[in-house]
């Protein structure tokens, strides 16, 4: 009964009765369907007993805490996943509404080994998913998630007693508490703070206030139609929204989130906005004074900077770049002990002493305050000019389909890597080499390089480009990448260019 069927179409009689699951919904690191139309209700619970029967195959204890996002369908998606969880013998532990990082707080607080968080994360209204992990504070990667996928479409899930519910209040205030502890801010900061009426209005501005900083409210008020933009702080529209903010309101920084909590975006005082990796070598830049000899992690989308940058060298900084996503990077930053990881997308994890090693945007905004009161006499200006110039581009993502999109990069970094090989150039310089740890990154003889690489989460490509040069380089870079990507007739159009 639980086996997802192919024939179950959505306004059926089976489609209020029988599982229905898209197979292309279980990515690299979480899943991911639009909802009716990829996944149902029965699917949903299907999922859950997939996870729970999972979790007792592995030895995991049967106990889980779950929680959901702001968004009106969630709470259904997670009754439907608990049935689930319930049916395979779990015991559920409800946390109720909540941010990703709060869910997997929810982890450590409780001292239970799993944990499920029903959120489509920065995805527009329409879609649904689950972040999910038995590790803390590792989330499930691409192993875990191709058992998970198996057991759920081969109808494998197995029921077992014991399965009960429970629903725990106070997990946000702990949460909260946890984020805060004793500190003050010492100066006077203003910050914007923007949430795009997603699931982290119900946290931000409580915790910008708690630490002593003057809060400017933008679209803090919880609205699950997003009637602003989709809360997604890589986003441009966001950034330039919260630059907006920062000019009207004379801020000292504003600092944005995602529709679950685990990503913050920076636009300093002069209203520029600062993407995600540079910020991670101006905390690098930060910590390293405090913790000298420290490793970082950075995704392949990430600026060079880590690598070059004088200051973290002289502080004996070693960079390590990594695949990017969530699970990778929480995983390569357990693995290695580094201090931190900094991912372009807007995911730090910072781990002990500083946090607990899995991303969380409250604990980015916190540790941000708690940098420019360290630094009294910097703006947030003063510490983004500080670093080496750069030119880079946005996050660029061209249409392909999901079950494409993977085939499709095969081929691209199999032309690029043939570029390299015949002495070809990108942007007029030669190829020093291409890295295909995750994707294909194109570094120049300068340092200078463009990456082309699968989203995990979305039905695209992921395109980056960033010069140690010129605006004209960066741009000329991006111009031969696509120039390539061109070359795949059924790559469709960007999201956004630059």
């Amino acid at each position: 009964m639980n086996k997802p069927l192919p024939e179950v179409t959505p306004n059926s009689w089976s489609f209020l009765r029988d599982a229905m699951i898209k197979p292309t919904g279980f990515r690299e690191y979480d899943a991911r369907w639009k909802y009716p139309e990829e996944i149902n209700l029965p699917g949903m619970t299907a999922l859950g007993l997939g996870l729970g029967t999972q979790m007792r195959k592995r030895g995991i204890a049967p106990v889980i805490a779950v929680g959901n996002d702001y968004r009106d369908y969630s709470v259904a998606i997670k009754n439907a996943l608990i049935l689930g969880l319930m049916q395979a013998g779990i015991q559920v532990k409800d946390i109720g509404p909540a941010l990703s990082p709060m869910a997997y707080f929810s982890q450590f607080h409780l001292d239970v080994p799993a944990v499920a968080m029903v959120t489509a994360s920065h995805n527009p209204n329409g879609w649904t998913g689950v972040k999910m992990g038995f590790d803390r504070p590792l989330t499930h990667g691409p192993d875990e998630m191709g058992e998970l996928r198996d057991i759920v479409l081969n109808g494998e899930g197995q029921t077992h007693e014991g399965g009960s519910y429970e629903f725990v209040d106070g997990i946000k205030e702990a949460y909260i508490n946890d984020l805060v502890g004793d500190f003050k801010m010492s100066r006077p900061l203003k910050v914007v703070c923007a949430t795009g009426n997603g699931t982290a209005a119900a946290f931000a501005p409580e915790i910008f206030e708690r630490i002593g900083v003057e809060v400017v409210h933008s679209h803090t008020e919880l609205d699950y139609t997003f009637p602003n933009y989709n809360p997604n702080p890589e986003a441009m529209e966001m950034l330039h929204d919260m630059s907006a903010s920062v000019k009207a309101s004379g801020a000292d920084l504003a600092l944005g989130f995602d529709g679950d909590g685990d990503r913050c975006g920076v636009v300093d005082d002069e209203a520029e906005e600062i993407f995600a990796d540079k910020v991670g070598v101006i905390m690098a830049r930060d910590l390293s004074k405090i913790y000298p000899n420290s490793t970082f992690v950075a995704d392949v989308k990430s600026t060079g900077l880590y690598a070059s940058d004088p200051e973290l060298k002289k502080n004996g900084v070693k960079a390590d770049y990594w695949k990017t996503g969530h699970s990778h990077m929480k995983r390569r930053v357990k693995e290695i002990g580094a201090l931190a990881g900094f991912e372009k997308s807007g995911h730090y994890f910072l781990a002990e002493p500083i946090g607990r090693g899995y991303d969380c945007g409250m604990r980015v905004a916190v540790e941000v305050c708690k940098m420019l009161d360290r630094n009294p006499d910097m703006k947030m200006s003063d510490l983004r000019k500080a670093l080496p110039k750069t030119w880079a581009t946005p996050t660029m993502s061209p249409y392909a389909a999901d079950t494409e999109k993977y085939d499709i990069l095969a081929r691209l970094v199999d032309k690029l890597v043939a570029k390299s090989e015949a002495g070809e150039t990108i942007a007029g310089r030669p190829i020093k080499e291409v890295v295909t740890v995750n994707g294909a990154r194109v570094i120049l003889d300068n340092g200078s390089w463009g990456l082309v690489r699968a989203s995990s989460n979305t039905p695209n490509l992921v395109v980056v480009c960033e010069s140690s040069e010129s605006e004209d380089e960066m741009r000329a870079i991006f111009a031969d990448i696509d120039a390539v990507i061109r070359t795949e007739p059924s790559v469709g159009d960007y999201d956004q260019t630059i």
